[in-house]
């Protein structure tokens, strides 16, 4: 079996890859560390932000009133979710770079925001568009209504 089939998305960028994040259970509490794996990101950029915005909403999640950032860590580490970039190297956002920072400071709404930037959630453009506009069939014409200005 080659090296590339065991490890997906060992492409480069541009050639086909498809960046996937692994979501990490800190606390234990599931099978395995990893919870689940979120596939097709954009690009690296896309995973990246993605993975830094998963990790810092859940240290927010783990921060409570009072708490010192010794603790925030703590809590995170004991109860919180990790994310790494799948198969991107040197290259993927890692965690350990940043949290000092994450703990010692409350995140923005939009920095812990991974929702929007979601890739099951992004939608393409014929999506947007719509269904196609048939000019053939005026079935539809009992339901368009038109507008009238005085």
């Amino acid at each position: 079996m080659s090296d590339e089939a065991e490890n997906p998305g060992t492409e480069t960028a541009g050639q086909g890859q498809s960046w996937s994040v692994r979501i990490i259970d800190l606390s234990g509490a599931s099978e395995g560390d990893t919870v689940e794996v979120v596939k097709d990101f954009m690009d690296l950029m896309h995973a990246n932000a993605y993975a830094r915005a998963y990790v810092r909403d859940s240290i927010e999640r783990c921060r409570v009133p009072g708490a010192t950032s010794r603790e925030v860590l703590e809590s995170w580490m004991a109860f919180g979710e990790n994310a790494e970039v799948v198969d991107a190297g040197d290259d993927g956002w890692k965690s350990s770079t940043e949290l000092d920072d994450f703990v010692a400071n409350r995140a923005t709404p939009m920095e812990r925001d991974w929702r929007a930037i979601d890739p099951r959630r992004l939608v393409d453009d014929d999506e947007i568009a719509g269904p196609p506009d048939d000019d053939e069939d005026d079935e539809d014409d009992e339901n368009t209504h038109e507008v009238i200005r005085h």
